[in-house]
């Protein structure tokens, strides 16, 4: 499998370094490929001071116009972004699509969602009973859905929605995309540090009947452990006590999602090169902490 270091860009050209003299904000970004007032986009805004993390404020963009005005705003800042930027590399080189990746995104967001879902559904449809999906190299160690998953969670569609506007508003996509190095957007994804505190307990739903007292501890307990600096992240989340209620109070756990992702903007954000692994595959790039 070709790999490129973590640094340059998919066509070798590396980003200009952002000034280290201004601080950056840091963002944790929980994307909806169909947002709506009801359920937005969720952005939770903060930054670092050593191994503090203070959450400044959870914002919401309830319209992809919204996210696209959002990202068009002068940095610094970090994000974490819940979505994948990459599809896998077997899935892309069996469709005989191309394997560049900024050509492969221009590919991909000329599809319609329906032709997404057809195709990958055909490519699910050739392949033997327990290996229906393609993956990519770090979903193994991120614990993620493969992204060319069209249904729970749709993160085909995410892809489809969220990446090409990233490349569109010239956000820089390290060992993917060179962009400004003043907006800088990682792959996160939050049931990696949710599963490392919580265990396999269950903390939100967007199902009504599945918001239940048990999942509402399992949320007071996350934001305990966040706070307390526990896991492999070595960082504690500053919040006031009405931020504390509102992300515990937040049933479909979307603002939690955020905050999560925050955290692991955070955690990039203190090392170098974000912490990306030495290679990368510049087709699939990487989930942040994986």
């Amino acid at each position: 499998m070709p790999k490129v270091s973590k640094s340059p860009s998919s066509n070798g050209v590396a980003a200009p370094a952002a000034d280290p003299a201004i601080a950056r904000a840091l963002v944790g970004v929980d994307f909806t490929s169909a947002p709506t007032a009801r359920k937005p986009i969720r952005l939770a805004i903060g930054l670092r001071r050593g191994a503090v993390v203070k959450l400044e404020r959870i914002q919401a963009l309830p319209t992809l116009a919204d996210f696209e005005a959002w990202l068009a705003e002068p940095g610094p800042w970090l994000g974490g972004f819940d979505l994948p930027f990459g599809l896998p590399r077997e899935l892309v080189q069996t469709l005989g699509w191309p394997t560049e990746w900024s050509a492969l995104i221009a590919h991909y967001a000329g599809l319609s969602r329906a032709e997404i879902r057809d195709t990958f559904a055909a490519f699910c449809d050739a392949r033997p009973v327990g290996g229906k999906f393609a993956h990519r190299a770090c979903d193994g160690p991120a614990g993620s859905s493969p992204s060319m998953k069209w249904v729970n969670p749709p993160v085909a569609y995410m892809l489809h929605a969220g990446v090409p506007r990233l490349v569109a508003a010239g956000v820089h996509l390290p060992g993917l995309h060179a962009g400004d190095p003043g907006r800088v957007a990682l792959e996160a994804y939050p049931g990696l540090l949710a599963r490392e505190l919580l265990g396999a307990r269950s903390y939100k739903s967007d199902d009504r009947a599945k918001q239940t007292p048990e999942r509402f501890i399992a949320r007071k307990d996350l934001i305990e452990a966040l706070e307390q600096g526990r896991g492999r992240l070595g960082l504690r989340l500053k919040l006031s006590h009405a931020q504390r209620d509102e992300l515990a109070d937040d049933a479909t756990g979307d603002k939690l999602d955020a905050a999560l992702c925050l955290m692991l903007a955070a955690w990039a954000d203190a090392r170098a090169d974000y912490g990306l692994p030495a290679t990368i595959d510049p087709l699939e790039g990487w989930i942040v902490g994986a």
